[in-house]
Parts: C-alpha cells; structure tokens; sequence
C-alpha cells in the first residue's frame, strides 16, 4: 500500500515535563487529531497514578497509551514507591510481549524522586537538565522549556509558556492544559 493510500494516523499531542526548585510538573495539551482534522481537543493525557504519588503524561495511541498507564499502575503496585524498578518492568513486558510490542505511545512518568521517559523500543531515560518532552510538538516545548529553565520562572510557569509556544508552532498541538505536579523530594 503507498504511503499516499494508507488510512489517515492519529496525531495527537505535546507533553512536557519540568523538574526545577522542588517541583515537578507535566503538562499535556488536549488537542487529538486525525489526518488533517481535529478531532477532539480537550483530551485528557495526563494523569496521576499510584493514588497520587506519580504524574505521568503519554503521546502516542490513546487505548495504547491507556493500555500502558494500567500495566504501569500494575507495576506499581507490585513495586510500591520504586518508580524506577516499575518503569523497567514494565518496559521488559513491554519488549518482549507480542500484544504489547504492537503498542503505539511513549510516556513520561515522574514521582517526587525521579523524572522517566519509558518507550516501547525499551527506553527508560533520565532527562539531562530536569526537563524532557514527547510527541508531535515535543521539540519545540523541550526547546522552549530550556530557554526559560534558567530565569527565574517556577516549573508551573514554564511549562505553561513553552506548551504556548509549542502550540503556535505545531498544528498538532493546542493550548487547552492539563497540568500535574508533585513536591520534589528535599535535597
């Protein structure tokens, strides 16, 4: 099948995550889209899990991506207050097993330790920096987030002006937020 004949994709979104003086915080934008229409745009992709103690963000498929989120809490569970160890795990079952190699979604997940981004190709990476972003707008965010990272703007704040910024520039991607945060732990 050519490229020009495939049925359209699902595009959808922009999430960034900001760990700076004590806070992290993802934010996502609702925008999803199909082909060259919007679909939806007040999508709900962040999330909090494990009763509140990770935020966690996703780009990709939405029944993939909630698909992961459960296995994620799963894990969780069975690893209560170890992010770190959760995410492998889940990335190993994410590699090896033939359902969920088919998914289709990259995450980003944070408690008040650690910052993680998880992808099926059995990624689970640290950000340089405290600040990382995903999806279609994720670069421009990621950019825009490492210039401001330096002033004097809480985390809040730059993820709020660089998901804008994001949002100008990227027709995937829009300016209706959700945020989530989490004190950091004291250092």
């Amino acid at each position: 099948m050519a490229e020009h004949d495939a049925p359209p994709r699902m595009h959808a979104t922009t999430i960034l995550m900001v760990r700076k003086n004590g806070r992290v915080v993802i934010g996502g934008d609702g925008q999803v889209s199909l082909g060259q229409t919007i679909v939806k745009g007040n999508a709900r992709k962040v999330r909090r899990l494990a009763k509140g103690s990770v935020i966690g963000g996703f780009a990709g498929a939405t029944a993939d991506a909630f698909t992961l989120f459960e296995r994620l809490e799963a894990k969780l569970e069975q690893y209560p207050g170890q992010l770190t160890r959760a995410c492998v795990e889940l990335t190993k079952d994410w590699r090896t097993d033939r359902y969920l190699r088919r998914l289709e979604a990259m995450m980003l997940v944070a408690d008040k330790d650690v910052s993680l981004l998880l992808s099926g190709a059995g990624d689970v990476l640290e950000p340089e920096g405290g600040v990382m972003a995903i999806g279609s707008g994720g670069n421009y965010a990621l950019a825009a987030a490492r210039a401001l990272e330096d002033g004097a703007d809480d985390a809040e704040t730059i993820v709020r002006k660089a998901m804008r910024i994001a949002a100008e520039i990227c027709v995937y991607t829009n300016e209706n937020l959700v945020i989530e945060s989490l004190d950091s732990a004291p250092a």
